[in-house]
């Protein structure tokens, strides 16, 4: 018998993405989160080090998207992150949130509001 491979949430174009409940969804914890500070991660083309401020309380957050984003066009921006994923490391470097941006073949965007509002806000 053949091992089936293991069900993703990401789907391949023109394939229904694997379904998750409402309660599933429910459990994670988005939230806006302003940029306090960016740098580059030594030795990678990719990564940039940002330390985020989410309702009072800072964060670290290691992305991989310093090929699209110079530091100094994230740098004050709010954005949207995840907050309660299990921290990892990074090429050493913990990453305690994950920033969430979307993708389109190549470019990416990441998520920023259309109007002002406090770190830490609930993403409904």
């Amino acid at each position: 018998m053949s091992e089936q491979p293991e069900p993703t949430s990401e789907a391949k174009e023109g394939e229904k993405p694997t379904e998750v409940t409402f309660e599933e969804f429910q459990k994670i914890d988005i939230r806006t989160a302003k940029v306090l500070v960016v740098t580059r991660v030594p030795n990678s083309a990719r990564l940039l080090k940002l330390i985020l401020d989410i309702g009072g309380i800072q964060s670290q957050c290691i992305a991989g998207i310093g090929a699209k984003y110079d530091p100094e066009q994230l740098k004050d921006k709010m954005i949207a992150v995840v907050t309660n994923l299990k921290p990892r490391k990074i090429m050493g470097l913990t990453s305690e949130v994950m920033l969430l941006a979307a993708a389109d073949g190549p470019e990416i965007s990441t998520l920023i509001p259309d109007r002002p509002l406090s770190s830490g806000a609930k993403v409904t």
